[in-house]
């Protein structure tokens, strides 16, 4: 089963404010929201996790790239 994130803990996960990452999603850089039904958003876990090693391994490999 698929884990779903509020707001509150996708944002506990991301060196982001709220407003920075709507402006990602807006642009296509960041996972857009599920709307279940309700007034409620939620992201798929394994989905904002996969962004967020994504910009580590990039982060990673600029740092290698300055260093040689």
């Amino acid at each position: 089963m698929r884990k779903m994130l509020k707001l509150r803990n996708v944002l506990d996960k991301i060196p982001y404010s709220k407003a920075k990452l709507y402006e990602l999603i807006a642009k296509g850089k960041f996972p857009e929201q599920l709307h279940l039904g309700g007034s409620g958003s939620f992201w798929l876990e394994e989905e904002v996790e996969e962004w967020l090693e994504g910009h580590i391994a990039a982060e990673r490999a600029v740092r290698v790239k300055k260093a040689a």
